[in-house]
């Protein structure tokens, strides 16, 4: 199972950025998949989740409105767009899934909001 996170990098508050988070190793279209970040002597928090074949999405009330998670079950591949960015979303950003929930985890994407 891998999980390789892409798309950060530094962004403005009130700017965008769109992570990236392809996967391989299970049924990617079967199963649930999850956004967390993990910002600096934080726990890592969940961020949002998107059920397999509905689609149907659920976002931690700190992102909820701004953030916005999506999959391309073709491509294995999970996003998180994240509008309005705030400072406090300054993180390394995660995703997850599969059968072997939490067991394996990618190196992250490191996403930094500063003016």
């Amino acid at each position: 199972v891998q999980f390789v996170e892409s798309g950060g990098g530094l962004v403005q508050p009130g700017g965008s950025l769109e992570l990236s988070c392809t996967t391989s190793g299970f049924p990617f279209s079967l199963y649930a998949m999850y956004w967390y970040r993990q910002a600096p002597g934080k726990e890592r928090e969940l961020v949002a989740s998107i059920t397999d074949v509905s689609g149907i999405t659920d976002y931690a009330d700190s992102v909820k409105g701004r953030f916005t998670i999506s999959r391309d079950n073709a491509k294995n591949t999970v996003y998180l767009t994240m509008n309005s960015v705030k400072l406090e979303d300054t993180a390394v950003y995660y995703c997850n899934g599969g059968p072997d929930l939490y067991t394996y985890w990618g190196q992250g994407t490191q996403v930094t909001v500063s003016s």
